[in-house]
This record gives C-alpha cells, structure tokens and sequence, in this order.
C-alpha cells in the first residue's frame, strides 16, 4: 500500500461531466492526490447552461465532514459551486477548525452560459466567512467585477484583498485575446502572471481544473506560485486534445496521464 496527498473538495454535481465535482476529481487525480469528494450542490445542466441548482442539506454536508475528519488526514479544501449560504456556513466552520490546512475557493457564481450558480445571500455569506480564510480564490474575469465591484481587474482584486483575501487570481479563460493570463494579487507583493496560449474559444470546465490543481499543489507542500504553475499546465494540456460531448463548449481531456513533476 501507499498513500497520496489528500484533497477535500465541495462542490456541485454537473450532470454533463464537463465542470463540477468531476473535474475537480480528475484534475486532483492527475496531478498526483487523493481526492475526497462531497457534494454540494446538485445542478440542471449540460455543456450549454446551467438551468438549475439545489443545495444539498447543509446537516448531511456537515455530518461528512465530521465523519472524513475522523478517519482520513486531509491536506488541502478545494471549493466550487456551493448551493447555498447554509453550505457557506457549515464549510467555514469545518475551516476555521483547521485552519492550517490550506482552503482554495473557486468562487462559482455565473455558468459560461449565463446561468446563475450563486444568489445574493451565497456570495455575501462567501465573501465575509470563506474569503479571509482562503489561501486564494480564483474569480474569472465576470466573477471578479461582481465580487469586487469593478470592471477594472486590478481594483477588484484590491478591494477583495482590502476585506481579508489572502490572495486573489484572476484568471483569464473567458477572454478572448491570443494568450490566457493568469494574474495573482497579494498585498504587499508584486503582481505575478502566468501566461499560456489560448487554443479556440472557451472550455466548460477550464476554472474548476486550475482551482483544483491549485489546491493538489498546495496538499503537495508545494508553493502557491508552484502550485498554479503546475495546474496551469495541466488546464493546457487538457484542452488542447478537448472532447466534444455536447453542443456547447468543449470538455477538456483531463483523463490524459498526466502527473507533473
């Protein structure tokens, strides 16, 4: 027997196989850790939109927290698309209580079709319980306005670090220039990026992959700067060999061997 880096995600469930808690399984897998998956939410959707979402019973969530705690070691928390502030809550608790464990959240609130994954309440109760305990959140360009306040990348990320974000990674998948830009904000630290080319339009999934491995990278004891490196690799060799699933954007291939060194 042998033992791997563990990663605790929660996220939702996307029926299409593109984005989700799957991704987030074959991203950690790939990478080299144990992934430790509970669900969050459970959605209506397919690689075109979002249609719907409901929470899974914050109680049930809580009570598979406890239960992983004792029995499994857990090296990092990786978080997508929640379902409800109730979840919010019972997250930051499991959080706070170990607080060394390094948390990445993927704040998920708008699908790449427009379909909503977050009302009002989930992003506020984000923001003020999840966010200052993160080791970084990893908005897209739309997700970093709305939490931010600003159409302006730079200003938004500031005013998250103002409110308690450790680090913020603004990740560039959903424009539309020759090159993906990944920018990550710190206070009191220079602005870093890391650039990859952009192959085609955009890839459902693309965000759930890098935030989780990100968070493989960092149950590894690797640098957050490492981390996103590592993972940002894997995001462009997953979609260069991209699969078609449905009718709407490509699925990457991250059942590819991939385990970075």
């Amino acid at each position: 027997m042998h033992q791997r880096p563990q990663v605790l995600i929660l996220s939702g469930l996307d029926p299409s196989g593109g984005a989700g808690i799957q991704a987030d399984i074959q991203a950690v897998t790939a990478l080299g850790c144990h992934p430790l998956p509970v669900l969050s939410c459970l959605t209506v959707q397919d690689t075109r939109n979002v249609y719907g979402a409901e929470a899974v019973d914050p109680d049930l969530i809580r009570r598979q927290l406890d239960c992983l705690d004792a029995d499994t070691p857990i090296h990092a928390i990786k978080t997508g698309a929640l379902g409800s502030a109730a979840v919010v809550e019972v997250l930051a608790a499991f959080a706070r209580k170990h607080a060394a464990i390094p948390l990445v959240v993927d704040p998920v609130i708008k699908a790449a079709g427009g379909g909503d994954l977050a009302d009002d309440e989930l992003v506020a109760a984000m923001k003020a319980e999840l966010f200052p305990l993160a080791r970084v959140i990893t908005p897209n360009g739309i997700e970093l306005a709305q939490l931010g306040g600003s159409g302006d990348e730079a200003s938004s990320a500031q005013s998250l670090i103002d409110a308690g974000c450790a680090g913020v990674l603004a990740t560039g998948g959903h424009g539309d220039g020759p090159a993906i830009i990944n920018r990550l904000f710190r206070a009191g630290a220079p602005v870093q990026e890391w650039t990859i080319d952009r192959h085609g339009g955009e890839y459902h999934g693309t965000g759930c992959t890098l935030a989780a491995g990100i968070a493989a990278g960092l149950a590894q004891g690797r640098s957050l700067e490492t981390a996103i490196e590592r993972s940002q690799y894997l995001v462009s060799c997953a979609i260069q060999q991209a699969l078609r699933v449905g009718q709407g954007q490509p699925v990457p291939d991250r059942g590819v061997p991939l385990v970075a060194s």
